[in-house]
């Protein structure tokens, strides 16, 4: 018996999903690089000045408050940097999502759940990066924020980096990995697939919510290494990805904690005294 077309293309799911989320990582780096390069001064005095993350070189004094286009800048600068970062951690369970969804097909829409359960999954980072927004703002008002969306102060960045490793050790970010490490069990934990809209929405948002909980002390390190910092970017989101991965996950985490803390520890001692 010859299959359908809708029956041969849900069993290339696997292909058809892998490729829409390497696409996306692919265009949401593309714009990470395309800001990262228009925010490189080359060695510029940028004291008196602070670079707004729109990709066509806006520049606004130092001391002039954030304007409302500014708020949005940042924030789709973070929107999207989450997504570049944490979509390829989030791959594995969106490809289950996808491979348990086939009973969709009867509706007609085999896709459609994946696509909002991953909708809700990017919501919950859309959350993030509004907090992450408000507090790039507070830390650039009080004249701690360096050209690099770096943290200029070597005390608070030694803070950071000590609360962000102890927090590596914490139950609740061992909670929080365990729902991110195995996808199967997360949907037979929380009611298995929902085909509806409104179910895919929440189901995806409560993962991206373990997924944020996971994960958010990771990305609070981009104040330390700079936002625009391609390479620390890079190295974060590799660490999320060996986290998330690997059956040493967990291991992983607690080294990547104790280094941060020894980081901070470090450079508290070098602060003059």
């Amino acid at each position: 018996m010859t299959d359908s077309p809708l029956e041969t293309v849900l069993r290339r799911d696997r292909w058809i999903v892998g490729g829409a989320i390497g696409l996306l990582v692919a265009l949401a780096w593309s714009y990470v690089l395309w800001l990262a390069n228009d925010m490189d001064m080359g060695g510029m005095d940028m004291t008196d000045f602070r670079m707004i993350p729109a990709g066509i070189g806006i520049m606004l004094p130092a001391n002039e408050p954030w304007r409302t286009i500014e708020f949005a800048y940042v924030f789709l600068m973070w929107a999207v940097m989450m997504v570049g970062m944490m979509a390829p951690s989030a791959a594995p369970m969106i490809l289950m999502y996808a491979r348990v969804g086939r009973q969709g097909k009867a509706q007609g829409k085999p896709f459609a759940a994946t696509g909002w359960f991953a909708a809700g999954y990017l919501l919950a980072w859309c959350g993030f990066s509004l907090a992450a927004t408000f507090v790039q703002w507070a830390i650039e008002r009080a004249a701690l924020l360096d050209s690099r969306m770096a943290i200029a102060s070597d005390l608070l960045g030694a803070i950071v980096l000590i609360a962000a490793g102890v927090y590596q050790w914490t139950p609740l970010k061992d909670v929080c990995l365990a729902q991110c490490q195995s996808p199967f069990l997360f949907l037979m934990r929380h009611g298995g697939f929902r085909g509806d809209l409104r179910g895919c929405l929440l189901l995806g948002f409560r993962h991206g919510g373990y997924c944020v909980g996971c994960c958010w002390v990771l990305m609070a390190l981009l104040f330390v290494g700079g936002a625009m910092n391609v390479l620390w970017i890079a190295l974060l989101a590799l660490l999320v990805l060996l986290e998330k991965l690997t059956p040493i996950g967990r291991w992983i985490a607690r080294a990547a904690g104790i280094a941060s803390v020894a980081a901070g520890v470090w450079l508290l001692s070098s602060l003059p005294r």
